[in-house]
């Protein structure tokens, strides 16, 4: 019984620790397929202009989510909670990015302490999905390009 509450307690910690990190824990391919839900209003297009994945400018383009500042990406109208949040210096991680998809408004509100209107209006039912795509922008923006070149 006890090695099963060390096991328990070391998975929960290396969980911890990754999204700590960054590092995704999710299925970069079920994320992939689940990215079809946000194509309808982002796109992943790098920086040199070469298309990821095509998709609507909705929403602001979600290459190089990872670490970014939240309301900071150039060309993009964020709502006022969202460039609140970067001016606190908040950067997507992968706890972020679930909290934000599983409701955006809940979160600014969690997160500012008031209620605060998001544009993004969709919200993902799974946490499970949330953590594949996350997984899927982590693997094709430019961290996954620096340490495969």
């Amino acid at each position: 019984m006890k090695s099963y509450f060390i096991a328990v307690g070391t998975a929960v910690l290396m969980t911890t620790a990754a999204i700590a990190d960054g590092h995704a824990t999710g299925d970069s391919a079920a994320g992939e397929k689940g990215f079809k839900k946000c194509k309808s209003c982002h796109m992943i297009v790098s920086n040199d202009g070469s298309v990821i994945k095509k998709g609507s400018k909705t929403g602001p383009n979600l290459y190089g989510l990872y670490n970014r500042i939240m309301g900071s990406q150039e060309g993009f109208r964020y709502s006022k909670g969202l460039i609140a949040m970067g001016e606190q210096d908040a950067a997507w991680d992968e706890a972020q990015f679930v909290a934000w998809t599983k409701d955006p408004s809940d979160f600014l509100k969690e997160s500012l302490g008031k209620r605060q209107r998001s544009k993004m209006s969709y919200k993902l039912k799974s946490e499970k999905d949330a953590r594949n795509i996350w997984a899927y922008l982590v693997s094709v923006g430019p961290e996954a390009e620096a340490t495969t070149n």
